[in-house]
């Protein structure tokens, strides 16, 4: 193999491995079956979310992943490989490939990691039926105005009751 070759094998597997440093959450999935338009679709709503899914070849997401020391996913890295990486949203990924998944029989999660930690398809699973981070916030939001809703509701019906002794 010429050197030059060699070079920019190395700097895809640098590539790889500065992906999964950069990112909080990835899975693999196995796209063999899909259509062009599915996966053009699938692409879309992930671009959408800030997820990028590549195809890369197994030998450089192997090299890729030992390098960034995640060790155990080379079980996942057989047959057809993508990789949805996504930087900012956790549950991203794992619920847009889980979604389609369910609507698309061809696509098949593998596994992948979270926050650094190797992840098995069960957690994968487990992970997509959280909300989205709004949602989360949401609800904690909610939960937080809870008590001082309350509060608002006493005060009020204090007033009105002492509103009503007066009249």
């Amino acid at each position: 193999m010429s050197k030059e070759i060699i070079t920019k094998k190395a700097a895809i597997v640098a590539d790889v491995v500065e992906k999964f440093n950069d990112a909080v959450s990835c899975v693999v999935v196995d796209y063999r079956g899909l259509t062009v338009e599915q996966v053009t679709e699938l692409r879309k709503e992930l671009r959408e979310a800030g997820v990028e899914m590549r195809v890369i070849k197994n030998t450089y997401l192997k090299r890729a992943a030992d390098e960034a020391g995640y060790e155990g996913l080379d079980d996942v890295f057989a047959g057809p490989t993508a990789v949805a990486f996504s930087k900012e949203d956790v549950v991203a990924p794992a619920r847009i490939l889980a979604k389609f998944a369910k609507d698309v029989d061809a696509l098949k999660i593998k596994g992948g990691m979270i926050e650094g930690k190797v992840a098995s398809l069960d957690e994968i699973n487990a992970l997509s039926t959280l909300p989205s981070r709004e949602g989360l916030l949401s609800m904690l939001l909610s939960v937080l105005q809870a008590p001082v809703r309350n509060v608002a509701y006493a005060v009020k019906a204090v007033a009105e009751s002492k509103d009503g002794d007066a009249a």
